[in-house]
């Protein structure tokens, strides 16, 4: 029998290789595995809390919660719409609301009452620390990142990060210590 187990901070490829390693650790045959979520073939005996706590040695937690649930998927989502933002032409209350088959006011209202925050405050937040990540890389020109996270301008993207950061880029590119954060960290 398939059973899908919803899973709290699986936020990148990484992530789900480390949950796939704990459920072979815990015997659970994985027959797919996404971003916060896992489908395992097992039988009505899994013992939940034990494999929670592997999880938990791992950075994760299973999630019960049904409205919790979403909101991890909403996360996930978010996350492979900022990947993708270039390329996309469509609204990102269209894409999650499409992504989830659920009205978009349900998903805002849910995400609001678990996170604290609004679906677009959370966004912006993970835009900012990709900001941080690509300059760290050294690789691209401020107007390619602005370009590749859809900001209009580079201005645009320079206010918001000072707004979010307190610093401006480019005290932010002299800094030793990058100062990032874990997209579990985000609120």
């Amino acid at each position: 029998m398939k059973k899908t187990l919803y899973i709290k901070n699986m936020v990148c490829p990484r992530c789900k290789n480390v949950v796939n390693a704990v459920m072979q650790k815990f015997d659970l045959q994985v027959t797919d595995i996404q971003l916060g979520e896992v489908e395992v073939l097992a039988n009505e005996n899994i013992n939940l809390i034990e494999l929670n706590e592997l999880l938990k040695n791992e950075g994760f937690e299973l999630i019960f919660d049904r409205e919790k649930q979403v909101v991890e998927k909403i996360k996930a989502y978010l996350l492979e719409y900022l990947e993708k933002i270039e390329f996309l032409n469509v609204k990102l209350s269209d894409y999650l609301a499409t992504k989830t088959d659920l009205n978009y006011t349900y998903l805002s209202k849910i995400f609001s009452t678990i996170e604290n925050t609004t679906i677009e405050k959370y966004f912006i937040l993970l835009k900012i620390e990709k900001v941080k990540e690509l300059l760290s890389y050294q690789e691209l020109s401020l107007s390619e990142i602005s370009y590749q996270l859809a900001y209009s301008s580079v201005q645009a993207l320079s206010n918001q990060f000072k707004k979010i950061t307190g610093i401006t880029v480019s005290e932010f590119k002299e800094q030793a210590n990058k100062n990032r954060k874990s997209l579990d960290d985000l609120h």
